[in-house]
């Protein structure tokens, strides 16, 4: 495997210019890979078994299963993504991490991760950035479902999923491939399918993005941002901030 051009590395580099040692230690992290199919959980809600995984290739998706069965999904993760890392930390999950494709992961136990940390004291912080970011999603998320709009909170999402993939190479401001179904968008927008379809037709129609056969394509990028309302600022990925 390419350490220097798989998804994490692109990703963290992000944040830090990352030096050969930190690279070897990335590699070393990525040495127990494994395959996923669909359907099956890779950390389940309540699990108190203390492995993360580094999405390697696939898309997942988080969520929450509530008393009466019903579904929110928290988010979504893409390759380059830590899987569990807070179920680690926190040694019980408090959420469901399920592959939407087949996916590929390294696992990554927690003493893995501490002598990772211990090593490369600025592999931690890029690490610790990423983990910032991803809190900084869901804030903004929690916006969006409570001041947002049907129509600003789809193209606020389908916008940061461009931003996100492009940080490692998987989309641009022309869009991006995404499997997601409109029931994965439905529980994670909080809408309803029907509504999520509505949404999806009414912004193509005016010509801002059209979300056909599995793909997003930006329309009019600068038209879907200012409908948004969308400032990727809280995504911090302009610039590496960690000589």
């Amino acid at each position: 495997m390419n350490i220097k051009a798989s998804p994490l590395t692109q990703k963290l580099s992000a944040f830090v210019a990352l030096s050969e040692i930190e690279l070897a230690v990335l590699e070393r992290l990525h040495q127990r890979r494994k395959s996923f199919s669909v359907g099956r959980d890779l950390v389940h809600q309540g699990q108190s078994e203390q492995t993360a995984y580094i999405l390697a290739a696939g898309w997942v998706v988080s969520y929450k299963i509530q008393a009466d069965g019903s579904r929110q999904i928290v988010d979504f993760q893409i390759p380059g993504d830590f899987l569990g890392l807070r179920s680690v930390l926190l040694h019980t999950s408090d959420h469901g991490i399920e592959p939407i494709v087949e996916i590929e992961a390294a696992e990554v136990l927690v003493s893995d991760l501490l002598q990772a940390f211990a090593e490369t004291p600025r592999l931690a912080t890029a690490v610790l950035w990423a983990v910032s970011r991803d809190e900084a999603m869901v804030v903004e998320h929690l916006v969006g479902l409570g001041r947002r709009d049907a129509d600003a909170r789809m193209a606020h999402f389908l916008l940061e999923l461009g931003v996100r993939l492009s940080l490692v190479g998987m989309g641009s401001k022309e869009g991006y491939a995404c499997p997601l179904t409109q029931y994965h968008l439905a529980d994670a927008l909080g809408l309803s399918a029907i509504h999520v379809n509505r949404v999806l037709r009414k912004l193509r129609e005016a010509g801002l993005v059209t979300f056909q056969g599995g793909h997003v394509t930006f329309d009019d990028y600068e038209g879907l941002v200012a409908l948004a309302d969308f400032d990727p600022a809280y995504l911090d990925q302009s610039r590496p901030l960690l000589p």
